[in-house]
């Protein structure tokens, strides 16, 4: 016989078709909702440091040190594609100072290398590949230089204008735009003080559609740590008011969960590398991080409602090592296989209170436009039916973050179909995605409880899963 599987969602219910819901702000911009749906996307550490095997270079190395023998950038946007990231973004200057294009504000580029005898140009190379391959295209640029004379002077913010200039021109264009807040001292013994302030005016001018990431934003901000992993609790809300980028920015805790009441939209982007180090080292080579924990990075970055930035190094002759390739493309089967069925798809709905109810798929219609509006309270219910007795270890849930981040408490229990309570799990922030795993349970019905939120809650998307158990979050 077969056994009815509900899904519940206790709340007071009323439908906004067609009606427009009041957004709580802050809200995402354009740039910022485009930037929510790449989910996962590459960084790429290239510079004299492949060479050199260091981490930070001095900014004394020669320039000759560069040279790939066989750079192919291609082949990284192919892999990128291949293992389903959605764009790469380069380091075109790392701290070191040596520029990835033949600047004209530098005389430590590719063009006094060897490489390609001084006519190379890795950021062009590399955005002509992201076309190719249908990749969005990135550049990290660091203000800190240890190799240009004018660093530690007033002049020199000047001369880092210059250089995102010629990026913008010449390599546009650009999705995001990546500063570290790193601060050291220049060849000069100095340090910098950066005018940030002419930074961000400066990219608002020259590509106002351009995110740009920093501790701070102004679009994205650090999640934190270096680990991959946004907090349980993850707001897309931050406090700036007093903060700026690198050891003046907010604590690492604060970037890890934002702010609830945050004033700005500034979401989390976790950064991690595959490998030990950003750059690549061949002593490396056999400490790739697996696909399964690749897949757990994912549930604690992009299942918390954060962007997932990989690094992927190029080896000394321009190429991704087969051991990172091997991994990425594990992972992006992973990744299919165990999303590819969502228990829940297109499932008619059943919405009711106390009074009335209505049948609604907009809750398993794989829309974040569309959306039911909700209440707090034990009154009434969303009730989602399969034919079946379901194994399930997985639930997605996702918020329309066009009208703002409400959600901060809500809980699961998984019943038998005696309504007994099988498992029950507690989670806060939902935003763009929230995906919880656990132990397979066999449930015939699912209780999702809001039990706090900032204005009347929203939800756009339910979904549930039966993923490998050994994949499950620890």
């Amino acid at each position: 016989m077969k056994q009815l599987f509900c899904v519940l969602l206790i709340a007071n219910v009323f439908s906004v078709q067609g009606q427009k819901m009041p957004a709580v702000y802050p809200i995402p911009s354009k740039p910022q909702l485009a930037w929510h749906d790449m989910e996962y996307y590459w960084f790429t550490h290239f510079g004299p440091n492949t060479f050199t095997d260091k981490e930070w270079g001095h900014g004394d190395e020669p320039e000759d040190i560069f040279n790939p023998t066989q750079l192919d950038c291609r082949q990284w946007a192919k892999l990128a594609k291949a293992a389903g990231a959605k764009g790469i973004i380069i380091t075109a200057k790392h701290h070191d100072g040596f520029c990835l294009w033949p600047s004209k504000y530098s005389t430590h580029t590719v063009r006094e290398s060897k490489w390609k005898n001084g006519k190379g140009d890795v950021v062009k190379e590399l955005s002509l590949a992201c076309k190719e391959f249908g990749l969005k295209f990135g550049v990290y640029l660091s203000p800190w230089d240890r190799n240009h004379p004018k660093y530690g002077t007033p002049e020199y913010n000047q001369v880092f204008v210059n250089m995102m200039t010629e990026i913008f021109a010449n390599y546009g264009p650009i999705w995001e735009f990546w500063w570290d807040g790193a601060n050291g001292e220049g060849p000069n013994g100095k340090k910098q003080v950066y005018d940030w302030e002419l930074f961000r005016n400066t990219i608002k001018k020259l590509s106002p559609n351009t995110v740009v990431f920093s501790d701070v934003g102004p679009q994205i901000r650090w999640v934190g740590n270096e680990n991959g992993f946004a907090g349980t609790t993850n707001w897309n809300l931050l406090n700036v008011t007093g903060f700026s980028a690198g050891a003046a920015g907010p604590s690492t805790d604060t970037l890890n969960r934002g702010n609830m009441f945050g004033e700005k939209w500034i979401p989390a982007e976790c950064d991690v590398s595959i490998r030990p180090g950003w750059f690549y080292h061949k002593e490396e080579d056999n400490k790739v991080k697996t696909p399964a924990y690749l897949f757990d990075l994912y549930l604690k970055s992009v299942g918390r409602g954060a962007n997932l930035l990989l690094n992927i190094p190029p080896d000394r002759t321009g190429h991704i090592n087969a051991n990172d390739s091997a991994a990425l493309v594990g992972f992006k089967k992973l990744k299919e296989r165990n999303f590819s069925t969502n228990l829940l798809l297109k499932k008619g709905a059943i919405i009711k209170n106390n009074i009335s109810g209505k049948s609604t798929i907009q809750l398993t219609d794989k829309k974040q436009s569309s959306f039911e509006t909700l209440s707090t309270g034990p009154t009434a219910a969303i009730t989602i039916q399969l034919g079946s007795s379901t194994t399930i270890n997985a639930i997605q849930l996702s918020e329309p973050i066009e009208q703002g981040q409400r959600i901060y408490n809500f809980s699961i229990r998984l019943k038998d179909a005696k309504g007994n309570i099988l498992k029950e799990i507690k989670g806060t922030t939902i935003g763009r995605n929230r995906i919880l795993s656990f132990p397979s349970v066999t449930a015939q019905l699912i209780e999702i409880m809001i039990e706090g939120s900032k204005e009347t809650p929203l939800l756009s998307e339910l979904a549930a899963y039966q993923i490998d158990e050994n994949l499950v979050e620890k």
